[in-house]
C-alpha cells in the first residue's frame, strides 16, 4: 500500500482495545507533534486548475490505517509523514486539506472518476494503476518482513502463516510464491489478510501468526512500536516508488509536481521524512509515472 497494489474493514470494538494494549505509542514512536512550516508559492499557486483554487481546497482520499504513514490521531485528525508532506503541498500551493477517510480501494477509482483531487495513501506507482491514474512519485519503499522472536528466519513460505493488509503488493507478492509452493506439491501459503494494516500488525503482535510483511517503513513502525513482541526479519526487498495519484491528464499534476520538487529543494521534505523516521527512502527528485 501502501506500498498498496489493488484497488480496511472497521475493527470491532475488542479488536480495538487489543490493539490499544499491544502497541506503544509513547516516547520513539509515537506522533511527532511540531509540523513543518509551509508558506505559499505564488508561481506554484498560479499552476494550480481555477477550479480548485478558487475553492481554496485539495480534496484527497486517504485509508488512514497505516501507521507512521497516514493515521489517525488521537483527536481523529489524519497525521504521519506521508499527511504532513501532502499538507506542506497544499500549503505551497496555497491550498488547504480535506481529508476523506476511505478504504484503501476505494480510494483509486474516486481519483479516477474526478470525485476527488488526490489519492495520498502510500499508492505503489505501478504499470497497472497507471492505465487509470497518473503518478507524481515521491519516496522509494519496498517490503520487509517482521516475525515473533521465537521464529525462525524464513527460508521457505511454504505452509506458512503470514499476516498482511488484503489488497497491498504484500499479497501479490506472497500469491505469486503461494502458486510456486502449489506447482511444486507443496502447501500454499498461509496468508492471514486483514482489511487494515492496523489489524495484520495485531494478528502478529498476539502470535495469530508468526510472521507479518508489509511496506518496509510500515514494518518498521510496527517492531518499534511492538515492545519486543516484534523483530525485523530480513531486509528490504521489491523496492518501488510511493506516489500521489492524480486523475489521467489533469493539469493538476504538474502544480503536484512543482510543489513536491519546491520541498525537496528548500529541505522541507527531508525535515519531515526524518522526524519520523523514515528518511531512508527519500528521493531527491518528484517525477510522473516513474513506476
Amino acid at each position: 500500500m501502501a506500498k498498496r497494489f489493488l484497488v480496511p474493514l472497521v475493527l470491532i470494538a475488542a479488536s480495538s482495545l487489543v490493539l490499544t494494549g499491544c502497541v506503544n505509542n509513547e516516547d520513539g514512536g509515537g506522533e511527532p507533534t511540531t509540523k513543518a512550516s509551509v508558506s505559499a508559492d505564488e508561481s506554484l499557486a498560479d499552476m494550480v486548475p481555477a477550479d480548485i483554487a478558487k475553492a481554496g481546497v485539495l480534496t484527497i482520499g486517504v485509508d488512514a490505517s497505516y501507521a507512521p504513514n497516514e493515521f489517525e490521531g488521537d483527536d481523529g485528525s489524519v497525521t504521519g509523514w506521508d499527511a504532513e508532506l501532502a499538507e506542506a503541498v497544499a500549503g505551497k500551493l496555497d491550498l488547504k486539506v480535506e481529508w476523506q477517510k476511505l478504504l484503501f480501494d476505494a480510494i483509486l477509482p474516486k481519483v479516477a472518476g474526478g470525485t476527488l483531487d488526490l489519492g495520498w495513501s502510500s499508492f505503489t506507482d505501478n504499470k497497472e494503476r497507471q492505465a487509470q491514474v497518473d503518478f507524481v512519485d515521491y519516496y522509494n519503499a519496498g517490503l520487509q518482513f517482521a516475525k515473533s522472536p521465537d521464529a525462525p528466519d524464513l527460508t521457505d513460505f511454504c505452509g506458512v502463516t503470514i499476516a498482511l493488509q488484503a489488497s497491498t503488493t504484500s499479497e501479490q507478492f506472497l500469491q505469486a510464491e503461494s502458486d510456486k509452493c502449489v506447482a511444486d506439491g507443496k502447501k500454499r501459503v498461509d496468508m492471514l489478510k486483514s482489511d487494515g494494516q492496523d489489524e495484520a500488525t495485531n494478528n502478529a503482535v498476539l502470535g495469530r501468526a508468526d510472521y507479518m510483511l508489509g511496506d518496509s517503513p510500515i514494518t518498521q513502525y510496527a517492531v518499534a512500536q511492538s515492545d519486543g513482541k516484534l523483530e525485523l526479519g530480513g531486509d528490504i526487498f521489491d523496492a518501488a516508488p510511493y506516489g500521489v495519484i492524480v486523475q489521467k491528464d489533469s493539469d493538476l499534476i504538474k502544480a503536484i509536481q512543482a510543489a513536491m520538487q519546491e520541498l525537496m529543494d528548500d529541505g522541507t521534505y527531508a525535515k519531515i521524512l526524518k522526524k519520523w523516521g523514515v528518511d531512508a527512502g527519500a528521493v531527491t527528485e518528484a517525477t510522473i509515472n516513474a513506476g
